[in-house]
Protein backbone atom coordinates (compact mmCIF):
# COMPACT_ATOMS: atom_id res chain seq x y z
CA UNK A 1 0.00 0.00 0.00
CA UNK A 2 1.39 3.40 -1.01
CA UNK A 3 2.07 5.99 1.68
CA UNK A 4 1.12 8.94 -0.55
CA UNK A 5 -1.96 10.25 -2.34
CA UNK A 6 -2.61 12.58 -5.26
CA UNK A 7 -4.15 15.90 -4.26
CA UNK A 8 -6.04 17.83 -6.98
CA UNK A 9 -6.15 21.64 -6.86
CA UNK A 10 -7.97 22.42 -10.08
CA UNK A 11 -8.55 21.52 -13.71
CA UNK A 12 -7.09 23.89 -16.28
CA UNK A 13 -8.13 24.37 -19.89
CA UNK A 14 -5.05 25.53 -21.80
CA UNK A 15 -2.99 24.73 -24.87
CA UNK A 16 -0.14 23.55 -22.63
CA UNK A 17 0.37 23.06 -18.90
CA UNK A 18 3.08 25.72 -18.71
CA UNK A 19 6.30 25.57 -16.76
CA UNK A 20 6.52 25.14 -13.02
CA UNK A 21 6.79 28.28 -10.94
CA UNK A 22 9.65 28.11 -8.47
CA UNK A 23 7.63 29.98 -5.87
CA UNK A 24 4.66 27.61 -6.23
CA UNK A 25 5.05 25.15 -3.37
CA UNK A 26 1.51 23.86 -2.93
CA UNK A 27 0.27 22.31 0.31
CA UNK A 28 2.55 22.08 3.33
CA UNK A 29 4.59 18.89 3.09
CA UNK A 30 3.49 18.20 -0.49
CA UNK A 31 5.59 17.67 -3.59
CA UNK A 32 5.67 20.74 -5.83
CA UNK A 33 2.51 20.94 -8.01
CA UNK A 34 2.59 19.43 -11.48
CA UNK A 35 0.06 18.79 -14.27
CA UNK A 36 -1.57 15.56 -15.44
CA UNK A 37 -2.73 15.42 -19.05
CA UNK A 38 -6.47 14.71 -19.25
CA UNK A 39 -6.47 15.04 -23.02
CA UNK A 40 -7.99 17.56 -25.45
CA UNK A 41 -6.52 20.61 -23.73
CA UNK A 42 -7.44 19.77 -20.15
CA UNK A 43 -4.89 19.43 -17.34
CA UNK A 44 -5.27 18.47 -13.71
CA UNK A 45 -3.00 20.40 -11.35
CA UNK A 46 -1.91 18.00 -8.62
CA UNK A 47 0.59 17.34 -5.84
CA UNK A 48 1.75 14.12 -4.28
CA UNK A 49 1.01 14.37 -0.55
CA UNK A 50 2.02 12.12 2.37
CA UNK A 51 -0.80 10.16 3.97
CA UNK A 52 0.94 10.68 7.31
CA UNK A 53 -0.27 14.28 7.03
CA UNK A 54 -3.27 14.00 4.68
CA UNK A 55 -4.73 10.58 5.40
CA UNK A 56 -8.45 10.31 6.28
CA UNK A 57 -7.88 10.32 10.04
CA UNK A 58 -5.38 13.18 9.86
CA UNK A 59 -7.72 15.32 7.73
CA UNK A 60 -10.68 14.57 10.00
CA UNK A 61 -8.68 15.71 13.01
CA UNK A 62 -7.31 18.73 11.15
CA UNK A 63 -10.79 19.94 10.22
CA UNK A 64 -11.37 20.68 13.90
CA UNK A 65 -8.42 23.08 13.86
CA UNK A 66 -9.35 26.33 12.11
CA UNK A 67 -5.74 27.48 11.83
CA UNK A 68 -4.76 24.25 10.08
CA UNK A 69 -7.70 24.48 7.68
CA UNK A 70 -6.86 28.12 6.94
CA UNK A 71 -3.25 27.22 6.15
CA UNK A 72 -4.39 24.51 3.72
CA UNK A 73 -6.98 26.80 2.13
CA UNK A 74 -4.43 29.57 1.54
CA UNK A 75 -1.97 27.14 -0.05
CA UNK A 76 -4.71 25.61 -2.21
CA UNK A 77 -5.91 29.05 -3.32
CA UNK A 78 -2.37 30.16 -4.23
CA UNK A 79 -2.04 27.29 -6.70
CA UNK A 80 -5.48 27.89 -8.22
CA UNK A 81 -4.81 31.62 -8.61
CA UNK A 82 -1.43 30.97 -10.22
CA UNK A 83 -3.05 29.03 -13.05
CA UNK A 84 -6.12 31.27 -13.22
CA UNK A 85 -3.94 34.28 -14.02
CA UNK A 86 -2.20 32.56 -16.94
CA UNK A 87 -3.05 34.12 -20.29
CA UNK A 88 -5.49 31.99 -22.24
CA UNK A 89 -6.20 29.61 -19.37
CA UNK A 90 -9.59 28.82 -17.80
CA UNK A 91 -9.70 27.16 -14.39
CA UNK A 92 -12.23 25.02 -12.55
CA UNK A 93 -11.22 24.92 -8.85
CA UNK A 94 -11.67 21.73 -6.87
CA UNK A 95 -12.87 21.40 -3.29
CA UNK A 96 -10.32 21.23 -0.51
CA UNK A 97 -9.01 17.71 0.08
CA UNK A 98 -9.94 16.27 -3.32
CA UNK A 99 -7.58 13.28 -3.37
CA UNK A 100 -7.01 10.01 -5.18
CA UNK A 101 -4.91 6.98 -4.43
CA UNK A 102 -2.82 7.40 -7.60
CA UNK A 103 -2.31 9.56 -10.68
CA UNK A 104 -4.01 6.92 -12.81
CA UNK A 105 -7.10 7.00 -10.58
CA UNK A 106 -7.19 10.80 -10.69
CA UNK A 107 -6.92 10.85 -14.49
CA UNK A 108 -9.57 8.15 -14.89
CA UNK A 109 -12.06 9.87 -12.57
CA UNK A 110 -11.63 13.33 -14.06
CA UNK A 111 -11.82 12.05 -17.62
CA UNK A 112 -15.08 10.30 -16.76
CA UNK A 113 -16.46 13.71 -15.73
CA UNK A 114 -15.29 15.55 -18.84
CA UNK A 115 -18.84 16.56 -19.78
CA UNK A 116 -19.42 18.19 -16.39
CA UNK A 117 -16.00 19.85 -16.44
CA UNK A 118 -16.52 21.16 -19.97
CA UNK A 119 -19.85 22.69 -18.98
CA UNK A 120 -18.21 24.39 -15.98
CA UNK A 121 -15.37 25.71 -18.15
CA UNK A 122 -17.86 27.08 -20.67
CA UNK A 123 -19.76 28.80 -17.86
CA UNK A 124 -16.76 30.64 -16.38
CA UNK A 125 -14.54 31.15 -19.44
CA UNK A 126 -13.38 34.76 -19.83
CA UNK A 127 -14.70 35.79 -16.43
CA UNK A 128 -13.55 36.46 -12.89
CA UNK A 129 -15.49 36.21 -9.67
CA UNK A 130 -16.06 39.33 -7.56
CA UNK A 131 -17.58 39.37 -4.10
CA UNK A 132 -19.83 42.09 -2.66
CA UNK A 133 -20.76 42.25 0.99
CA UNK A 134 -23.06 44.79 2.61
CA UNK A 135 -23.23 45.31 6.37
CA UNK A 136 -24.33 48.04 8.71
CA UNK A 137 -21.52 50.52 9.17
CA UNK A 138 -19.82 50.43 12.60
CA UNK A 139 -21.50 52.81 14.98
CA UNK A 140 -24.47 53.30 12.67
CA UNK A 141 -27.93 51.86 13.08
CA UNK A 142 -28.34 51.56 9.34
CA UNK A 143 -31.64 53.38 9.51
CA UNK A 144 -33.13 51.52 12.42
CA UNK A 145 -34.89 53.87 14.80
CA UNK A 146 -35.12 53.22 18.52
CA UNK A 147 -37.66 55.23 20.44
CA UNK A 148 -37.24 55.51 24.19
CA UNK A 149 -40.45 54.81 26.11
CA UNK A 150 -42.17 57.91 27.43
CA UNK A 151 -44.78 58.37 30.10
CA UNK A 152 -48.07 59.30 28.52
CA UNK A 153 -51.11 60.83 30.19
CA UNK A 154 -53.45 58.19 28.75
CA UNK A 155 -53.34 54.60 27.57
CA UNK A 156 -54.52 55.71 24.12
CA UNK A 157 -51.64 58.16 23.79
CA UNK A 158 -49.15 55.50 24.89
CA UNK A 159 -50.47 53.00 22.31
CA UNK A 160 -50.38 55.67 19.61
CA UNK A 161 -46.74 56.44 20.40
CA UNK A 162 -45.85 52.74 20.28
CA UNK A 163 -47.56 52.36 16.90
CA UNK A 164 -45.74 55.40 15.55
CA UNK A 165 -42.41 53.94 16.70
CA UNK A 166 -43.18 50.61 15.01
CA UNK A 167 -44.22 52.35 11.81
CA UNK A 168 -41.07 54.43 11.74
CA UNK A 169 -38.91 51.36 12.33
CA UNK A 170 -40.66 49.40 9.57
CA UNK A 171 -40.20 52.29 7.17
CA UNK A 172 -36.51 52.55 8.05
CA UNK A 173 -36.05 48.81 7.49
CA UNK A 174 -37.85 49.09 4.14
CA UNK A 175 -35.61 51.96 3.09
CA UNK A 176 -32.47 49.97 3.96
CA UNK A 177 -33.84 46.98 2.04
CA UNK A 178 -34.44 49.22 -0.97
CA UNK A 179 -30.83 50.44 -0.84
CA UNK A 180 -29.55 46.85 -0.73
CA UNK A 181 -31.71 45.77 -3.67
CA UNK A 182 -30.73 48.86 -5.66
CA UNK A 183 -27.05 48.04 -5.15
CA UNK A 184 -27.58 44.46 -6.27
CA UNK A 185 -29.66 45.51 -9.29
CA UNK A 186 -26.94 47.96 -10.31
CA UNK A 187 -24.24 45.27 -10.34
CA UNK A 188 -26.07 42.17 -11.56
CA UNK A 189 -26.58 43.34 -15.19
CA UNK A 190 -22.81 43.80 -15.56
CA UNK A 191 -22.19 40.15 -14.69
CA UNK A 192 -22.79 36.94 -16.61
CA UNK A 193 -24.22 35.34 -13.49
CA UNK A 194 -24.67 36.16 -9.82
CA UNK A 195 -25.29 34.18 -6.65
CA UNK A 196 -26.65 35.48 -3.35
CA UNK A 197 -25.96 33.68 -0.11
CA UNK A 198 -28.98 33.20 2.12
CA UNK A 199 -28.01 30.18 4.23
CA UNK A 200 -26.64 32.07 7.20
CA UNK A 201 -26.53 30.07 10.45
CA UNK A 202 -29.24 30.84 12.95
CA UNK A 203 -26.52 31.60 15.49
CA UNK A 204 -25.24 34.51 13.38
CA UNK A 205 -25.75 37.63 15.50
CA UNK A 206 -25.72 40.08 12.59
CA UNK A 207 -25.61 38.41 9.16
CA UNK A 208 -24.71 40.67 6.25
CA UNK A 209 -27.53 42.44 4.47
CA UNK A 210 -26.04 41.21 1.20
CA UNK A 211 -23.41 38.56 0.53
CA UNK A 212 -23.19 38.00 -3.22
CA UNK A 213 -20.79 36.69 -5.84
CA UNK A 214 -20.75 38.03 -9.39
CA UNK A 215 -19.28 36.32 -12.45
CA UNK A 216 -17.91 39.30 -14.36
CA UNK A 217 -16.48 39.15 -17.91
CA UNK A 218 -12.94 40.51 -17.93
CA UNK A 219 -13.99 43.14 -20.49
CA UNK A 220 -16.51 44.56 -17.97
CA UNK A 221 -14.16 44.68 -15.00
CA UNK A 222 -13.70 48.46 -15.08
CA UNK A 223 -17.44 49.08 -15.48
CA UNK A 224 -18.25 46.69 -12.64
CA UNK A 225 -15.77 48.33 -10.27
CA UNK A 226 -17.10 51.79 -11.17
CA UNK A 227 -20.67 50.63 -10.50
CA UNK A 228 -19.59 49.14 -7.17
CA UNK A 229 -18.04 52.47 -6.23
CA UNK A 230 -21.32 54.26 -6.99
CA UNK A 231 -23.26 51.68 -5.01
CA UNK A 232 -20.88 52.07 -2.06
CA UNK A 233 -21.49 55.81 -2.00
CA UNK A 234 -25.27 55.35 -1.91
CA UNK A 235 -24.92 52.71 0.80
CA UNK A 236 -22.78 54.97 3.01
CA UNK A 237 -25.55 57.57 2.93
CA UNK A 238 -27.91 54.92 4.33
CA UNK A 239 -25.51 53.89 7.09
CA UNK A 240 -24.26 50.80 5.27
CA UNK A 241 -20.78 49.65 4.32
CA UNK A 242 -20.06 47.90 1.00
CA UNK A 243 -16.95 45.75 0.58
CA UNK A 244 -15.80 44.63 -2.87
CA UNK A 245 -13.30 41.76 -3.20
CA UNK A 246 -11.70 40.17 -6.24
CA UNK A 247 -10.91 39.21 -8.81
CA UNK A 248 -11.01 35.54 -7.79
CA UNK A 249 -11.17 32.21 -9.60
CA UNK A 250 -14.84 31.39 -10.16
CA UNK A 251 -15.34 29.16 -7.12
CA UNK A 252 -19.05 29.92 -6.79
CA UNK A 253 -19.93 29.32 -10.42
CA UNK A 254 -18.45 25.94 -11.35
CA UNK A 255 -21.85 24.39 -10.59
CA UNK A 256 -25.11 25.34 -12.33
CA UNK A 257 -27.31 27.82 -10.51
CA UNK A 258 -29.74 25.03 -9.62
CA UNK A 259 -27.03 23.26 -7.60
CA UNK A 260 -25.00 24.25 -4.57
CA UNK A 261 -22.46 26.94 -5.55
CA UNK A 262 -19.34 25.10 -4.46
CA UNK A 263 -16.26 23.85 -6.30
CA UNK A 264 -16.50 20.43 -7.89
CA UNK A 265 -15.65 17.46 -5.68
Amino acid sequence: MTDTAIYVYCVVEAASPGGRARSLTGLPGAVRPTCLDLGRGLWAVVSEVPLSKYGPEEVEAGLRNLEWVAEIAVAHEAVVEHFATRRGATVVPMKLFTMFTSSDRAISDLRSRRQTLTAALRRVRGCDEWGVRLVRAPGRSGGRIHVAPQRERSGAAFLAAKKEARDRTREAVRQVSDVVETAYDLLAPLSRDSRRRTDFPESAAAPPLLDAAFLVPTARKASFRAAAKRAASACRAAGLELTLTGPWPAYNFVQPASQSPHPLP
